[in-house]
């Protein structure tokens, strides 16, 4: 078998070093700068490490194993090892409903094997398309997933790489796309030794995290296959459908070709060699419509976005949170709503007293399928994020956290639900970490405690993200499911993901079609898709609003409403919803 490695860093020799053999010197690669090479005997499992010059043995940077964590010897994954049973031909993003998914809490177990065991009632539910949430290796056993260090490589306590194929495989077989949430924008910081084997980061730019990824600076050519080869692999050798970006306006690159295009043309060569639709899902804070542009149309050709504005409008319509980034929303709610329906961004080129500036580019309804933003109400950000990682069901009533699903899956935008969402689940979704490292560990726990402080909370409430207990509150709890108001929440969702998948005009992607009328004041909303009239009442008080044309049949309500009679107004009760056909 051939070992390779990228280490420009090395001045006189790389080593390969096997757990259960003698050393291999090996060789510079005379085609390659910086790159080292050597045949040795190997088999699936064997384990390895590099050193260079006299220095410690280091992980593999393009490891496909890491048994023993991100600090431990890498180990040889034997592609073919695994006989997949699911011929599979793709799921395009058009047309889906996807369902946000972290591993480690999904199930009391938080492995690949034991989720992999309830994707069926998902199916059922109507979801197209499972979003794991990071899987790289990180510290310890349990945490968010967005330290990982191996870009190639399975947590090993999910299940390592034989599981992450056996999740894909059982979710194809019941018609579940799978989409792998990775992170390029930054690594670590513990168990990362990348910068020992080359400039894989730069002082050029800065960013939250430090230093950033080297985009643009010397030897970037390198590191820029290093994540393109890893974003393949999970397409190629996992079978996954596509890939979520994270804060790819965290990414600094001033190069002409940025990264994200050569990812998307990657992507695409990809999809179809393999004969299969593949996509990419930015998280982006740009509000920049560019991003999702097709390349021939001077677009960076991602195939959608994240749209949190119409996250933020949601939110604030139906808590009256105003802190942050929400105080510019929070001003008119229901318009703000109104205007993420119809044009996907509220920022568009307006003021943001959050950041002190003019924020965003307006997006051409006509040019730009609605399909290309991703709606939803909650995400493990909106949530985890929060102090305490309170759900909306923690302070919504069963009406309003209808009124939130209505709106995500009537609405124009690719919905995504959060786990557990779907039976308006009152487990939190808290901050947890298990880094080793003693004095990181306490870095992320006082961190934490001090961002709060900073606005207003005491230091004793906010759960200590190393507290094993955090992790295990924030487990879902199936058997809310069964219980009321749950229970009556699921089959509204189920409901509404089944008239989506009925009726193509909830599928129709010109936002230009979306007709909005609204009352702030009244706090009613109400808008057409085609010939489907969506009616929400987010007052304590009913409602009167005023459809007009026909009487129409009412679909779908959260409580019994009669359709509007000839004066074409519908009254629904306070915090209700409706979906009517005709008018």
């Amino acid at each position: 078998m051939q070992f390779e490695v990228w280490a420009p860093t090395a001045r006189d020799r790389v080593t390969l070093r096997r757990a259960d053999a003698a050393d291999h010197p090996m060789t510079r690669d005379p085609l390659r700068e910086g790159w080292w090479t050597a045949d040795a005997p190997a088999a699936d499992g064997t384990r390895y490490g590099f050193a260079l010059d006299d220095g410690p043995v280091l992980p593999d940077p393009r490891s496909r194993r890491q048994p023993d964590g991100p600090d431990g010897l890498s180990a040889v994954v034997d592609p073919a090892s695994y006989e997949w049973s699911t011929p599979w031909h793709g799921r395009p993003l058009p047309g889906a409903v996807l369902y946000e998914l972290h591993v480690g809490t999904f199930t009391d177990e938080g492995t690949l094997d034991a989720a992999a065991a309830q994707l069926a009632p998902l199916a059922a539910l109507g979801i197209t398309h499972i979003e794991l949430m990071p899987v790289c290796p990180f510290p310890g056993t349990h945490g968010w997933g967005y330290e990982g260090v191996s870009l190639w490589a399975v947590h090993e306590p999910y299940g390592g790489p034989a599981a992450l194929k056996r999740f894909v495989d059982t979710a194809h077989g019941l018609g579940l796309g799978v989409v792998l949430d990775v992170v390029h924008n930054h690594l670590g910081p513990s168990g990362n030794y990348l910068p020992l084997f080359g400039p894989y980061f730069t002082d050029t730019h800065h960013t939250p995290w430090g230093s950033a990824v080297n985009l643009d600076a010397p030897g970037s050519d390198e590191v820029r296959a290093y994540l393109l080869g890893s974003a393949l692999a999970w397409l190629r050798d996992y079978r996954l459908d596509g890939l979520r970006l994270d804060a790819v306006h965290a990414l600094a690159d001033t190069r002409a070709l940025t990264f994200l295009e050569e990812l998307s043309t990657a992507v695409d060569a990809l999809s179809a060699e393999l004969g299969r639709p593949l996509f990419l899902i930015a998280e982006s804070d740009l509000n920049d419509s560019r991003t999702t542009t097709p390349r021939p149309a001077g677009g960076l050709g991602l195939h959608a976005q994240w749209n949190d504005d119409f996250h933020h409008a949601l939110h604030t319509a139906l808590t009256g949170e105003s802190q942050g980034y929400y105080a510019d929303f929070a001003a008119r709610p229901v318009a703000a709503l109104a205007k993420t329906l119809t044009r996907a961004f509220f920022h568009d080129g307006t003021y943001s007293s959050f950041r002190g500036r003019t924020h965003g580019r307006p997006v051409e309804p006509g040019r730009t399928p609605a399909h290309r933003f991703l709606g939803y109400a909650q995400t493990h950000d909106q949530i985890g994020n929060r102090a305490l990682g309170d759900r909306l069901s923690a302070t919504l009533s069963p009406g309003l956290l209808a009124c939130a699903a209505t709106l995500v899956l009537t609405g124009p935008f690719t919905p995504m639900l959060f786990m557990g969402e779907e039976w308006g689940a009152r487990t939190p979704w808290q901050f947890f970490t298990d880094h080793q490292d003693p004095e990181l560990a306490e870095a992320v726990r006082s961190g934490r405690r001090r961002e709060f402080a900073a606005h207003g909370w005491a230091a004793e409430s906010i759960p200590d993200p190393q507290d094993p207990a955090t992790r295990d509150r924030s487990c879902l709890d199936r058997t809310e499911a069964a219980r009321e108001p749950h229970a009556r929440l699921l089959a509204w969702h189920r409901d509404l993901i089944a008239l989506r998948h009925s009726h193509p005009d909830l599928s129709d992607p010109d936002l230009a079609t979306v007709k909005v009328a609204y009352d702030e004041g009244a706090r009613w909303l109400a808008y057409r898709r085609g010939d489907l009239r969506i009616a929400l009442n987010l007052s304590a008080r009913p409602a009167e609003i005023p459809l007009g044309g026909r009487s129409g049949q009412v679909l779908v309500a959260w409580e019994p409403v009669e359709a509007p009679g000839p004066d074409g107004v519908l009254r629904l009760p306070p915090e209700s919803c409706a979906v009517l056909a005709g008018g």
